[in-house]
């Protein structure tokens, strides 16, 4: 197949590929054998609209069209498993955590033949669902082992479901492939900025661990690790939170970013963990149709577009950087606190994003410098002490600190809300959110509004909401590992975002696979018969 890249097509007209791939060829509809989009985006910087395309297309002959303008060869994408080592097993190949990266090792190991077991210290998928949403209806208390943070999918199954990332890995393929063997919407294939939606992430996450199961392998729940047994610097058993040990021949520390009772043991137990910059902000909420205009124009309702989203950033002189992440098009903000007494906020939408707000993470970065020790989980503590001030101030029972803009800016208490209603549950309460956030931050922050609100009109909205507070946008921390990927005790892998090896759902899976493929390089797989 061949590359037709950069083919516009007004927004307002009927999109017939065929017709416009013939006209940019030069050659009749009847010749193009199969037609496949590889990419999708919208152009919306000048007063038209249009979509892009980039399409393979199979036709005869198809290389005497390569090098003209916009056309290339297509190139192979599809997943090469690594050779298998030849070293036998004599016990489990362990992955603590079921999130992106616990999931994705865990399938290739599966796939490969090695019958890993998962360990969650959560819910399954369904189960966790039913747990979160009593909590945010305020039927149920906090439960601190199964919540948005923990549990069967991590942290990304109650989020918008982007598969956007910045690292160039061919291994992003594999994830894409595999999610849509697994049920995710066609569309993440080409769309220039995928999302899955919380809705569709369950049954793909479902539908992941089946697989292992149906290959050899298991994923057991309510299996909290507790302690490791390590024996001449390489662990050798792992403890488990209903007194049972399990002896392993490798583990995979696929913990997510809010992990911290892991984190504590690890240090104890000798792990080399270092600081790493992270950040904390809020969630800013606007009106969706605020976004669209600013995004789309004025006329966007006649051109049927989806839900527009946005991605700022500004470096403040004197100041640390300010940033929006995880933008949820159509979404809600959602307490996703893991501790009790601490209060977490993160964003979620459903793959339609047809609620009324949009909102994003309004972020701060926390540099070591920032902390105030060298210890290596003092972002840990720092986080802590934010969410707990969180708590506080929204009078506790989970209730979360809401400001207006105006108000954040003038260092004044919101006394009542505005235009925007905030999405958040189980209820918020008006207060001040410079009581809250360390002064540096919301110094950052006043300053970083205004100067986001002149790339992104309406960004200063007086009634936008500001919802505190969101800190667990990545780890505060790394497990060193070295080129084996192994940490310094040996037989440990550590993987993930809560490692510090990724940054969102598609790093972190591409992360769990080129681990997979590490201890599948030294490991010969498990035969039948083998039992351990």
């Amino acid at each position: 197949m061949i590359r037709v890249n950069n083919i516009k097509i007004a927004a307002n007209r009927k999109q017939d590929l065929e017709k416009e791939v013939s006209k940019k060829l030069k050659i009749s509809k009847k010749e193009i054998k199969e037609i496949k989009i590889v990419k999708k985006s919208i152009d919306a910087r000048r007063r038209d609209i249009f979509y892009v395309y980039n399409i393979d297309v199979q036709i005869n002959n198809s290389k005497r069209f390569i090098g003209k303008k916009g056309i290339t060869q297509s190139l192979d994408y599809s997943y090469k498993f690594v050779k298998a080592g030849d070293k036998k097993m004599t016990k489990p190949l362990v992955i603590v955590g079921a999130g992106p990266a616990g999931l994705f090792c865990g399938l290739i190991l599966a796939q490969m033949g090695y019958k890993p077991i998962v360990l969650e210290q959560g819910e399954s998928v369904d189960q966790r669902v039913k747990t979160v949403e009593s909590f945010w209806q305020g039927q149920k208390p906090l439960k601190t082992n199964s919540n948005v943070q923990f549990g069967e999918g991590g942290a990304g199954t109650f989020s918008d479901g982007k598969l956007t990332t910045q690292i160039k890995d061919s291994r992003c393929r594999k994830v894409i492939d595999e999610m849509l063997n697994f049920g995710a919407p066609k569309d993440i294939m080409y769309l220039s900025k995928p999302h899955v939606g919380t809705d569709n992430l369950r049954g793909v996450v479902r539908n992941i661990r089946q697989r292992i199961f149906e290959l050899g392998g298991q994923v057991l729940f309510d299996s909290k690790v507790t302690n490791f047994d390590i024996e001449n610097g390489k662990v050798n058993k792992l403890q488990i939170n209903n007194g049972k040990k399990i002896a392993v021949e490798a583990v995979v520390l696929a913990l997510g970013h809010s992990a911290r009772d892991t984190f504590q043991l690890l240090y104890k137990k000798g792990a080399n963990l270092k600081q790493k910059p992270f950040s904390v902000g809020v969630r800013i909420e606007h009106p969706q149709s605020l976004i669209n205009d600013s995004q789309y124009g004025k006329d966007y309702e006649k051109y049927n577009l989806p839900a527009a989203d946005y991605k700022l950033s500004v470096h403040l002189e004197g100041k640390a950087s300010v940033y929006t992440f995880c933008m949820c098009p159509g979404g809600k903000v959602v307490a996703a606190a893991s501790e009790k007494g601490h209060l977490v906020t993160n964003g979620m939408s459903y793959y339609s994003r047809d609620d009324t707000n949009a909102n994003s993470a309004l972020l701060v970065n926390i540099m070591p410098d920032n902390l105030e020790s060298d210890h290596p989980l003092a972002g840990v503590h720092f986080q802590r002490e934010i969410e707990k001030r969180a708590f506080d101030l929204g009078g506790g029972d989970y209730y979360a600190p809401v400001q207006l803009v105006k108000d954040f800016l003038n260092d004044v208490p919101s006394k009542k809300l505005g235009s925007v209603k905030p999405s958040y549950l189980p209820g918020i309460k008006l207060t001040n959110l410079n009581n809250c956030l360390p002064k540096f931050v919301t110094d950052s922050l006043k300053e970083g509004i205004l100067e986001l609100d002149k790339k992104l009109k309406g960004f200063a909205l007086n009634d936008a909401v500001m919802t505190a507070v969101e800190s667990r946008s990545s780890s505060p921390i790394r497990i060193l590992r070295d080129d084996s990927y192994q940490s310094n005790i040996a037989g440990i892998y550590p993987a993930g975002e809560g490692a510090g090896y990724a940054g969102g759902i598609m790093s972190a899976a591409v992360d769990g696979i080129k681990v997979a493929e590490k201890i599948a390089a030294i490991y010969a797989p498990i035969k039948t018969e083998e039992e351990f």
